[in-house]
């Protein structure tokens, strides 16, 4: 890990914002790495995508606290940590009601507007989706932590294949178009990641007090996507049980980048 991060500082240099840059756009191609595999595999198994959904839930939930929660408790202990945390969910609950959108099995959520397009509805689902990834990593390059840092971009990175993928047969599935249009909306779903993770190293690097509640909102901000979207969707279509299992691997999967990177 240490040799990694001697590499990384050698190329990308100390600024936590370019650091955060890289970071986003790493994430957002292991993204687009998924949407272009809707190009190879058009057709899947919903319980495939469903147990993929899991495992992006199980990475997210165990990132939270061993790359968000915890290093932040450290930093400026538990109050900050479950203010920035309550303040996270409820910033997602409140985008969730007052912007529409559409869930890709769910349909239209929010006020009804008939105007806008529904492809329209779901760019802004999948915006409302992502940002908490982007934002996430990018505080944890501004906290000047590499090491939780790295393993927050990797992990992020590694369920954002199979979650760019799911975007993009969903899509089609919805009948948005044909292959290559979906794989870039698959595509798109992860370039809002790259401006949030910059936005987050700024934030975080700007004003130093504010880390640990930055921090627990991150972390607040993820976990509401994974209880509100991601663990809703995965068992939607009577999958629960593979979406369970797909969650506690990307749980332990999450631990062990965790621990060996570290």
């Amino acid at each position: 890990m240490e040799a990694l991060q001697t590499w990384f500082i050698a190329h990308v240099g100390t600024n936590p914002l370019v650091q955060g840059l890289i970071g986003g756009l790493v994430i957002a191609g292991f993204n687009t790495l998924g949407a272009l595999t809707v190009l190879l595999f058009p057709k899947v198994p919903q319980k495939f995508l469903d147990a993929s959904l899991g495992f992006a839930a199980g990475v997210m939930i165990t990132a939270s606290f061993t790359s968000l929660m915890l290093p932040g408790i450290e930093l400026g202990g538990i109050g900050p940590v479950l203010i920035g945390a309550v303040l996270g969910a409820v910033m997602l609950d409140l985008t969730d009601h007052f912007i529409p959108h559409m869930h890709f099995i769910m349909g239209e959520e929010g006020p009804q507007q008939t105007r806008i397009r529904a492809v329209w509805l779901l760019i802004i689902a999948i915006t409302l989706h992502n940002m908490p990834e982007g934002l996430a990593v990018g505080v944890g390059f501004g906290s000047g932590n590499l090491k939780e840092a790295f393993v927050l971009m990797m992990a992020i990175g590694f369920q954002n294949i199979p979650e760019g993928f799911a975007v993009a047969v969903s899509s089609l599935s919805a009948g948005f178009g044909k292959r290559f249009y979906a794989s870039v909306v698959g595509i798109r779903s992860g370039l809002v990641e790259v401006p949030l993770a910059v936005l987050g190293a700024w934030a975080v690097t700007s004003m130093a007090p504010i880390l640990p509640y930055a921090m627990g909102f991150a972390a607040g901000a993820m976990l509401y996507v994974v209880s509100d979207e991601i663990v809703p969707e995965s068992h939607r279509q009577g999958h629960e049980r593979l979406a369970t299992f797909g969650t506690m691997v990307g749980i332990l999967v999450m631990l062990y980048l965790d621990v060996t990177l570290g």
